[in-house]
């Protein structure tokens, strides 16, 4: 693509959108308390008509992802800009104009709603650069470049995702490293990635050791996103910026409060009005927190290691210090210098058929399914709710990505 086109792009992205006079929300008690326990609040949606029903002052950002997007394009609130994007692409070949027009979607959706909120907005590649170094931080620099005053970049966790969020964040763009839902995970991203953001999708760790009978699926994901807070902090003090941690994939109200002090909430509208509704404002900051987690007597625990998702050794750390020393050029390279140092479980190489049945499972792996993978160290909890949602992300994005098609046939 040519200077000039993206230039024109850029244009035809910021046409008629007016940053300059955002919603004028009042506070509201709720959210003014949990602020003061020391977490901002990011609502996790982009609808404008739900976040408008739900904004007020305490609140900080709005965060979006392929499935979020993907659900707004399919209401065809934008059936007429693609059309016209197209003719502003005509030159690229089919694959090309699909990507593109999906990056000015996500752009121009984000900028919608900096317009009407004034907030920070995450916004998300797409899946297709998820294993793409270069091509994940020129759309970085392109995102930034169109609104570098509200835009956050998500870049999910992938040995591709580490190295690109490195190369953004010495281009002092903002990253949110997304998909994370493990504290090793996190340490290796903050000594050598140093994104802004990491989080930790607690609702679907809950959900792995619930819906699969291994317990009672109540506070895994919070003792994961307290002791990953902890981690990150230390891990991250030294750095030109201190990567903070977000609370995402929160699923109940009770989460807000059992949370609060975490650096960040993204919530759903669901879990939001629920708070409201059903907790008083009154928080305490729960950061010093270690929850108990009830296993099922049943669980077979030596072979699912639950307690590396919130444990780390002098393996992970060793290896994050080493990158962050020699920094891998490619992801083979890092996938490589993973299993050197005894990480295979981490980062799996899963071949075609294994990937079919992450897609199949859906977004929470199914356990009797991944046995044999675990027993052989070749996976682990933390690699497969990953690959989950990745897969379950690149679904949402084909079928933006097929509507987008369907338009410009």
């Amino acid at each position: 693509m040519t200077n000039e086109l993206m230039k024109k792009v850029k244009e035809f992205v910021l046409k008629g959108i007016d940053l300059s006079a955002p919603l004028h929300a009042g506070d509201h008690s709720f959210w003014a308390a949990l602020r003061q326990a020391g977490t901002e609040v990011w609502l996790d949606t982009g609808d404008l008509d739900e976040a408008a029903s739900l904004w007020c002052n305490s609140m900080t950002a709005l965060t979006t992802n392929n499935t979020l997007l993907n659900k707004e394009i399919q209401k065809g609130i934008y059936d007429d800009l693609i059309p016209e994007a197209n003719k502003l692409l005509a030159g690229l070949d089919l694959h090309e104009r699909i990507v593109e027009i999906a990056f000015i979607l996500n752009a121009r959706h984000g900028l919608k709603l900096a317009e009407k909120f004034g907030g920070k907005i995450s916004v998300e590649l797409h899946t297709d650069m998820a294993h793409d170094i270069d091509r994940s931080v020129w759309y970085a620099e392109r995102f930034f470049d169109i609104c570098p005053e509200h835009f956050i970049i998500k870049i999910p966790l992938t040995p591709s995702g580490y190295i690109a969020t490195r190369r953004i964040r010495e281009k002092q763009i903002p990253v949110n490293f997304t998909l994370n839902f493990s504290v090793r995970q996190n340490l290796i991203a903050a000594y050598f990635s140093k994104p802004s953001y990491v989080n930790i999708f607690l609702g679907r760790l809950n959900a792995f050791v619930e819906d699969n009978k291994l317990g009672d699926g109540r506070m895994v994901g919070e003792k994961v996103t307290l002791a990953s807070q902890r981690v990150v902090a230390a891990c991250s003090r030294q750095n030109p910026e201190p990567t903070r941690q977000i609370a995402a994939s929160l699923r109940d109200a009770s989460q807000l409060a059992s949370l609060a002090g975490v650096d960040v909430y993204t919530v759903p509208v669901a879990v939001a009005r629920a708070g409201v509704t059903e907790l008083r404002p009154l928080f305490r900051n729960n950061t010093d927190q270690d929850y108990a987690v009830q296993m099922a007597d049943e669980a077979d625990l030596g072979l699912l290691q639950i307690e590396k998702l919130w444990n780390y050794t002098e393996v992970e750390h060793a290896f994050a210090r080493g990158l962050d020393k020699n920094p891998p050029a490619t992801a083979e390279e890092f996938m490589a210098r993973a299993h050197a140092a005894g990480l295979q479980d981490l980062f799996p190489q899963f071949d075609g058929g294994q990937h079919a049945r992450i897609a199949t499972d859906g977004k929470i792996p199914v356990y009797a399914h991944w046995q044999e993978e675990l027993k052989a160290g070749k996976a682990s909890v933390d690699a497969l709710l990953n690959a989950a949602g990745l897969a379950s992300f690149t679904a949402d994005q084909k079928a933006l990505d097929d509507r987008i098609r369907s338009l410009i046939a």
